[in-house]
């Protein structure tokens, strides 16, 4: 079977929102509905002609199963549309739009919706085993006396649940949280304190420059709460940070020493973004003017504690199959997990006993140049909704490469568990 051009057409997002030891605003569910009604009453072809819904999201509410389809549905698409969900935790975003470009590229598909949503807000308050193990234990009581025997046994522990957001953020195999893995890399490729607090405040003073300078228009549509409150902005960001400021913040996870701070770190947040694909006949038939065309992706795996280098196993095949370098890639949005992760990545590519040696790029690798990387700042100034990330830095390095009159990027980031995806485009 031949392989079909595939487009990425148009995309929009809602706002990041930070979380603030709260249930925020809008569900997974409401989030992709209140950037996905606004972004296809915008299209140029009926919302018949949608083929396939698929969203990627990791903390899926009680109330929303397959959030997929809830939101397919709530969108008005036919119910005769399939829709379904996909979960790979951090890359859950960009796994829908690979799973997306796979069906086109094949030629079963015209025209899919995919997306990623989560709302870490809502993440559940979860019992302690012991807690788990108590109700049980009264479940299955009968008499009054056998209830009243469970009831002494009760400790004031298991009244106090754990936040599931924390256990997701930690590795059940080498039991390190992402924070923790941060670090290692941090140690390995002697990444300094001083080094990621700048990186951060970079972060902070680009996103604060884009949505200034209206860069983030028509990608970013407002999000409207049930009680009418507008979120028109990425609230986490904080364009005045200083280096200086930043120095104030304690390490989180190696203390005193370690390198990673709340401060150049990834924000808490909730947020949704769509892309729609089109097939090239889909484009031709309805007039579409696309942004980008995929022209590759892949995943790489890696040794859990260091899943902060995920990003260059994914990168490296692409690179090798295209015949291009690090230098021939224009623009790269690296998701920014972490200050000190995004930094070793760059170290990594640049060392060829790593690049070559390791990732067998055979002279490939390089230096990503600063003014290439993240041009409008990342997930350390705008957060990081981890099922919708890879989502959103796909849909900004398409809008950006229209925007600079640049050819190629790769967007890529790292995932928990020890892995790593990569999307190549290219501007149409």
């Amino acid at each position: 079977m031949n392989s079909q051009p595939v487009y990425l057409v148009d995309g929009a997002r809602t706002p990041f929102i930070k979380a603030r030891g709260r249930p925020g605003p809008f569900t997974p569910v409401d989030l992709a509905v209140q950037c996905g009604r606004p972004l296809l009453l915008r299209q140029d072809f009926p919302v018949s002609a949608i083929d396939l819904v698929i969203l990627g999201c990791v903390n899926v509410i009680a109330e929303e199963m397959n959030p997929a389809r809830v939101a397919s549905l709530r969108l008005g698409i036919s119910d005769e549309t399939p829709a379904f969900t996909v979960q790979i935790n951090c890359g859950s975003g960009m796994q829908s739009l690979d799973t997306a470009f796979r069906y086109i590229e094949r030629g079963t598909h015209e025209i899919v919706l995919a997306g990623g949503a989560e709302a870490l807000s809502h993440s559940p308050l979860v019992l302690t085993r012991g807690a788990v193990e108590w109700f049980a234990r009264l479940n299955r009581a009968r008499t009054m006396g056998d209830r009243a025997k469970v009831f002494s046994q009760l400790k004031p522990g298991y009244l106090k649940p754990v936040i599931g957001l924390e256990r997701g953020l930690t590795d059940p195999i080498t039991d390190l949280n992402m924070g923790q893995t941060a670090e290692i890399l941090a140690h390995l490729f002697n990444v300094s304190r001083r080094e990621a607090d700048e990186y951060a405040v970079e972060s902070h003073r680009r996103l604060g420059e884009a949505t200034k300078n209206g860069y983030l228009k028509g990608e970013m549509l407002p999000a409207v709460a049930k009680d009418g409150k507008v979120y028109d902005h990425d609230d986490g960001i904080r364009p005045g940070t200083t280096v200086k400021d930043l120095a104030k913040l304690r390490p989180v996870f190696e203390r005193p020493y370690g390198k990673v701070t709340p401060g150049n770190a990834s924000q808490i947040t909730d947020g949704a973004s769509w892309n729609i694909l089109a097939s090239e006949a889909a484009v031709e038939k309805y007039g579409l003017k696309p942004l980008a065309r995929i022209v590759d992706s892949d995943w790489g795996g890696l040794d859990p504690s260091i899943m902060g280098l995920g990003p260059v196993t994914s990168i490296a095949p692409i690179l090798n199959r295209q015949n291009m370098s690090v230098a021939d890639v224009d623009l790269w949005e690296l998701n920014e997990a972490f200050a000190a992760q995004v930094l070793s990545c760059v170290a990594a590519l640049d060392q060829p006993d790593i690049a070559d040696d390791v990732l067998g790029l055979k002279g490939r690798g390089g230096r990503i140049d600063h003014d290439r990387l993240n041009v409008d700042g990342g997930a350390i100034a705008l957060g990081h909704p981890v099922g919708t990330s890879g989502n959103r830095i796909t849909l900004h390095l398409a809008t950006t490469l229209k925007r600079l009159g640049k050819k190629r990027g790769i967007a890529t980031q790292c995932i928990g568990g020890g892995l790593g995806g990569a999307m190549l485009l290219e501007a149409a």
